[in-house]
């Protein structure tokens, strides 16, 4: 009995033949869809939604990255390679000697915790569980839908007046996040906005026709709420970001696309005269640092001035990790106010201190010196270089997964101009190690990952 050995179908060159995958293989992605949805439970820190005064959602990230560390000891998975544990694992180098040289290590240990959480162990985690595109899609897209309640529920806020307390009217769009947390939906929003603008730039091949319309359509009703939140350092975020992809796309696409965004702010904003006064009054503010009665730039300014003393006092190591409340007196000027005023949508009026210099670059060189400073905007350097590289290499080869690197480098530009003018606090901090671990996928997965529809 002759043995027929029949041929299996050649595969191109350069080409990986990608065998079916269903939910088994995206399970492990849920756990970072649900970390982002519960980013929106409302909570003030002693909510029904926090245990041990820790949200739901911070709780869950930890879950994800006892995820992946079970999926690598018991299933055997193949750790991080080494770019990426260089590039990942660089900012813990900064947080060690920040926290052993702080005055008191001690104290100094709950900020090495949260920020090894945030820069390092959540987006190692997001770059391990989402293995393809399709799984970069379903964080992304988690994103988009929590922008989409938080965006519904502040416009509410503002056309019923129950938002938090702005120049003397509750009108101020926070989303769930309460007064405490002015930033927080316009983070949300922002992210949303962006990663929806970025699949209206480039469709996912397969996409079906009737569901085309959703993402451009989306990223211009997210306009609304991100101008309502009144929040200058988001909109200069989201107008980068972009404004990135913008450019990244192509210049015909580019030309249209930026006549088309053009045409949506004159529509949702100059149109409809939403709050027109009070955002001209918003901008105007970012320049102007003694007039009143907006205080919040001067405070700003002001903290900005006391950081930067303080990285002069220290410049190697910082003062340590949680060390700016304790020394930002000895180096602020009297101009600096006892705090900020804080009242609405459901709260009382509160006095909320300033415990931060509301620029992520600045607390990092004043706690964490020169040192801290290298490694951890070195790491996000390396993140936004290396997701535009393997951008335009994708474009050029036709990649299918293009949409994913146009979301990844809107994001990580959106974050990273954002920390020009705020710092990590607050429940949607964990959404930072979420969007930094996207873009850490984008920029050092293998290519072949990438490129998987």
């Amino acid at each position: 009995m002759a043995l027929t050995v029949t041929a299996a179908p050649a595969v191109p060159a350069g080409r990986e033949e990608v065998p079916p995958r269903g939910w088994n293989h995206r399970r492990p992605v849920l756990v970072l869809i649900a970390t982002v949805l519960l980013v929106g439970l409302p909570g003030d820190g002693a909510g029904a939604w926090n245990v041990y005064g820790l949200p739901a959602a911070d709780l869950l990230s930890g879950v994800a990255v006892l995820v992946c560390a079970g999926r690598l000891l018991y299933l055997r998975r193949r750790p991080l390679s080494p770019v990426a544990a260089v590039v990942l694992g660089l900012p813990a180098v900064g947080l060690a000697v920040a926290t052993a040289t702080a005055a008191d290590p001690v104290a100094a240990l709950p900020g090495f915790v949260r920020y090894l959480q945030i820069f390092v162990l959540v987006p190692a985690a997001v770059l391990l569980l989402v293995r393809d595109a399709q799984g970069f899609r379903a964080v992304a897209g988690a994103l988009v839908v929590l922008a989409v309640v938080q965006g519904a529920t502040g416009v509410h806020q503002y056309v019923t007046g129950s938002g938090a307390s702005y120049m003397g009217e509750d009108i101020r769009a926070v989303g769930t996040f309460g007064p405490g947390d002015v930033m927080g939906m316009a983070t949300v929003v922002g992210y949303g906005l962006v990663a929806a603008a970025a699949y209206a730039l480039r469709t996912p091949a397969g996409t079906p026709r009737r569901l085309r319309p959703w993402a451009p359509s989306t990223a211009a009703l997210l306009v609304v709420p991100l101008t309502l939140s009144f929040s200058r350092g988001a909109w200069i975020a989201t107008v980068a970001g972009a404004l990135a992809m913008i450019a990244l796309t192509g210049f015909r696409q580019a030309v249209r696309a930026l006549a088309v965004l053009g045409a949506a702010g004159v529509v949702l904003v100059v149109g409809p005269g939403v709050g027109s006064e009070m955002i001209s009054q918003r901008l105007t503010s970012i320049t102007d640092v003694t007039g009143a009665p907006d205080r919040s730039v001067n405070d700003r300014y002001t903290m900005w001035a006391a950081a930067a003393d303080m990285w002069r006092e220290h410049p190697a190591t910082g003062v340590g990790l949680k060390g700016f409340p304790a020394y930002r007196d000895g180096h602020a000027s009297i101009g600096l106010s006892a705090g900020s005023d804080t009242a609405g949508a459901g709260q009382e009026f509160r006095k909320q201190p300033l415990l931060s210099p509301h620029n992520m670059y600045l607390l990092v060189l004043s706690e964490q010196g020169l040192i801290g400073f290298t490694a951890l905007v070195g790491s996000w350097a390396a993140l936004l270089a290396g997701g535009v590289r393997r951008l335009l290499l994708a474009r050029a080869r036709g990649a299918a997964a293009v949409d994913c690197g146009l979301a990844a480098v809107g994001l990580m530009t959106w974050q990273t101009v954002d920390f020009l003018y705020a710092d990590i606090g607050g429940p949607s901090t964990v959404l930072t190690g979420i969007v930094l671990g996207l873009a850490a996928w984008w920029a050092l997965a293998e290519p072949e990952r990438t490129a998987r529809a």
